[in-house]
């Protein structure tokens, strides 16, 4: 009897499966399912020399008595100038970095070797989830410490699509950076020279700007 009542409940189930599927345009306009969230356009620059010549020729125009107190450059050449003032050269593998302004951030991304940057130092077991080489993204913003000196605050930090920890980012920043840290740098900025006539770098509504201090 057992079994027979089993079997009678599994044929049941079958035949209210069945009912359900031929009637499923009566039930299924009840339920609205969410649609699916829209993936944010990023729009990724090269870093290329030629983009850093460009950053560099909108600082000398700031510097000039009678020129414009601001200029808008575009995130690609910003962080190109950016790279070259932190590694005194392109990487070079430069064709494979890119850059891009979200809200009131700038996004770096590059493919880089993890030994370079003393990732499995940082990172312990969690080294053992990337490869040799990945592609490293930061996401932050400029802030001007004093004349001649910027640092870019990172505030996230990817490895392919591990978000390294908070914690953990400032030891890596110290490992980007080259030579000694100042005292008056964030722990996790990334020290820039800076002409000594800029006095602030904003990001907003997807813009970087440069303004320069008046005489």
């Amino acid at each position: 009897m057992g079994c027979l009542a089993r079997l009678g409940c599994l044929v049941l189930l079958v035949l209210l499966g069945f009912v359900a599927w031929l009637t499923r345009d009566r039930w299924l306009s009840h339920f609205h399912a969410a649609p699916p969230a829209a993936a944010a356009h990023i729009d990724w620059q090269p870093l290329t020399l030629m983009g850093a010549r460009r950053a560099q020729a909108a600082l000398d125009t700031l510097s000039e008595l009678k020129g414009p107190v601001f200029q808008n450059v575009a995130a690609g050449d910003a962080s190109a100038y950016v790279l070259r003032a932190l590694l005194g050269a392109l990487p070079e593998e430069a064709d494979s970095a890119e850059a891009a302004v979200v809200g009131d951030q700038l996004l770096v991304r590059a493919s880089v070797k993890l030994r370079e940057v003393g990732a499995s130092a940082v990172l312990g077991p969690l080294a053992s989830l990337l490869g040799d080489r990945e592609r490293m993204q930061l996401a932050g913003s400029f802030h001007v410490i004093r004349p001649g000196l910027t640092e870019f605050r990172v505030r996230t930090l990817t490895l392919r699509n591990l978000t390294v920890p908070e914690a953990v980012i400032p030891k890596l920043i110290a490992r980007l950076s080259k030579g000694v840290r100042s005292d008056s740098l964030s722990a996790n900025g990334l020290p820039i020279a800076t002409p000594r006539y800029l006095v602030d770098i904003r990001i907003t509504n997807g813009h970087l700007t440069l303004y320069k201090g008046l005489p």
